[in-house]
C-alpha cells in the first residue's frame, strides 16, 4: 500500500481524481485514512499446496472479477494501476477485458504472478528493480515509490527523546513482524556502547510478536510519538509495535536491522546503512535479491536468516557504529540508490496511458 499511496498522492496534487479497488488487509485502514474511496473486493491467492483452497480461491476471483467489472463500469476510470497481488489481478483481468488503459508496478525484484499474467496487456509496467530480460518498451525502472523522506533529524530524534549524539539502531520487520529477528535483535543489541556511549534501539516488533515481548520485558515498552505529544523514553533499549511513520524513526537513527522487501526503498531514501535478513520463503527468494543489491553497491551488509543469532548480530551492529567511516561510506551508497521520483515517474505514466 505504501507506493499504491504515494503515487495517488502524486495524481491527486495534480488535480486527478483517484479510487481504490481493494481487499480486506491494510488497505481497509490505511485508504481511508489517507483520504480515498475504497470499493472491496473478496479475493484471495491461489494456493499451491491445497487443491482444495486453490479451488475455491479460484471460483472467488471469478466472482471478484465480476464484481470488479461492473466497479469499473460505474466509476469509467480513464486508466487503470495494478499495484500488485491478488486484488490487482482481478481488477486488472477485468481492465484489459473493458480495453482500460492498464500501468502495472513490481515493487520486488521478481515479477509476481499477477503481473507476469497480465504484463502483455499493459501499457507500461513500472519496476522497482531491474529484472533480467524485462527491458523497453514494456518495462521502465521507475524505483519503488515511497513517501517524501523525512529530513530533519533533529526534529525526528527529539520526538523520540534520544540524547545528543548517542547511536541509534531501528529494528523492524514488516507490520507483522520478524521473529528470528525480534528474537536475535532483544538477545543481541541489549545494552549497548560504543566508544563510551549507550547505543539507543528503536524496535518495531510488528504486532504478531509484541505482547509476548513486551511481557517478556516489561521495562522496554514504550508509546510512539505521535503529532501531539513525545513517545516516552524508558532506556536506551524501546519496544514499539509499530512505527508510523517510518520516516520519523529513519529520520532519527545510524543504522537499520531490518528485512529486505519493498521497505529498503524508504531505507534508501534517507540514505541509512542497514543490515538486511531476508525473509527465507519469499516469492523466488526476492528478499535476498532486493539485500544483495544495496550489499553490492556498498550500502548494507546481509546475514541469512538461517545464518541469524544475537551475537553476530550484536557483532555486525558494534563493527559498524564503532567505524564512523566505514558507516558514513554506506549511507552515501544508500542514498545514491534512491529513487526519490519514483512516484512522480509513475503518476506520469499513468497519465499517459489514459491519454
Amino acid at each position: 500500500m505504501v507506493p499504491a499511496l504515494a503515487v495517488a498522492d502524486a495524481l491527486r496534487a495534480d488535480g486527478h481524481a483517484v479510487a481504490f479497488i481493494g481487499g480486506d488487509r491494510e488497505e481497509a485502514r490505511l485508504v481511508p485514512e489517507a483520504g480515498y474511496e475504497l470499493h472491496r473486493l473478496r479475493a484471495q491467492g491461489l494456493s499451491r499446496t491445497n487443491p482444495l483452497k486453490a479451488a475455491r480461491a479460484a471460483g472467488m476471483a471469478g466472482r471478484a472479477v465480476c464484481r470488479a467489472r461492473r466497479l469499473l463500469r460505474d466509476l469509467a476510470p480513464d486508466a487503470v494501476m495494478g499495484g500488485g497481488g491478488y486484488v490487482a489481478g482481478v481488477v486488472g483481468a477485468a481492465a484489459a477485458g473493458r480495453r482500460i488503459p492498464l500501468v502495472l508496478t513490481e515493487a520486488d525484484s521478481h515479477l509476481g504472478v499477477s503481473n507476469r499474467l497480465l504484463h502483455r496487456r499493459a501499457a507500461r509496467v513500472c519496476l522497482g528493480f531491474p529484472i533480467e530480460g524485462r527491458t523497453e518498451p514494456t518495462f521502465r525502472v521507475t524505483g519503488r515509490p515511497v513517501p517524501p523522506p523525512d529530513r530533519d533529524r533533529t526534529a525526528a530524534r527529539a520526538a523520540f527523546g534520544l540524547p545528543d549524539g548517542a547511536p541509534t539502531v531501528l529494528v523492524f520487520g514488516g507490520s507483522l513482524g520478524a521473529r528470528s529477528v525480534n528474537e536475535a535483535a532483544v538477545d543481541g543489541l541489549a545494552d549497548l556502547a560504543v566508544d563510551g556511549r549507550a547505543v539507543a534501539v528503536l524496535h518495531a516488533t510488528g504486532r504478531r510478536d509484541h505482547a509476548d515481548l513486551v511481557a517478556r520485558y516489561p521495562e522496554r515498552a514504550a508509546s510512539a510519538p505521535g503529532p501531539d505529544h513525545p513517545g516516552d523514553a524508558p532506556g536506551p533499549y524501546r519496544l514499539y509495535d509499530y512505527l508510523a511513520p517510518l520516516s520519523r524513526a529513519l529520520a532519527a537513527c545510524d543504522l537499520v536491522v531490518a528485512r529486505s522487501g519493498g521497505s529498503i526503498a524508504e531505507v534508501t531514501a534517507h540514505g541509512r546503512p542497514a543490515v538486511l535478513v531476508p525473509y527465507p520463503h519469499a516469492a523466488a527468494d526476492h528478499q535476498t535479491a532486493n539485500a544483495r543489491w544495496m550489499e553490492r553497491e556498498g550500502a548494507a551488509i546481509v546475514i541469512p536468516d538461517d545464518a541469524l543469532d544475537a551475537g553476530g548480530l550484536r557483532d555486525a551492529v558494534v563493527g559498524l557504529l564503532g567505524d564512523r567511516e566505514r558507516l558514513d561510506a554506506m549511507a552515501a551508497a544508500s542514498a545514491r540508490l534512491a529513487r526519490p521520483d519514483a512516484a512522480r515517474a509513475i503518476a506520469d505514466e499513468v497519465v499517459a496511458a489514459a491519454r
